[in-house]
């Protein structure tokens, strides 16, 4: 037999105080996402040419080089955080989920920084 009611077992267990910054997260990325992309589309759009040489010159300018790496680094920080609410909601084991959310993690970071290298590469010249 149950001990006391179902409202005296779960008063005082609080809440985990996760669940509003991961959707708070999700809206500030995703706002900064639609920002950024158009503000791109419409540099990308106003460029004279789509050849690589113009592309590589514009990348390489401040401004759009600036806002393509804070566009990866929005991008990948969005998608972990969605990705790590859905495995939290559907992944029941404890060790399955940890071991998931480290791969995933270790996959977002990695396209991350192969994106950001990518985009050094094309500010500085070291691109061929």
């Amino acid at each position: 037999m149950v001990d006391g009611t179902p409202i005296g077992r779960a008063r005082g267990l609080g809440s985990a105080h996760e669940g509003v910054h991961h959707w708070l997260m999700q809206r500030f990325t995703a706002v900064g996402n639609l920002v950024l992309m158009l503000f791109l589309t419409t540099s990308l759009a106003l460029l004279p040419a789509y050849d690589y040489a113009t592309l590589a010159g514009w990348a390489s300018q401040i401004l759009p080089a600036t806002a393509l790496a804070l566009l990866i680094v929005s991008v990948f920080w969005h998608a972990r955080i969605g990705v790590q609410v859905i495995v939290g909601d559907y992944v029941n084991e404890p060790g399955s989920k940890f071991g998931i959310l480290v791969l995933l993690n270790l996959v977002f970071i990695g396209g991350a920084v192969f994106g950001l290298v990518s985009i050094a590469r094309l500010a500085f010249g070291g691109a061929a």
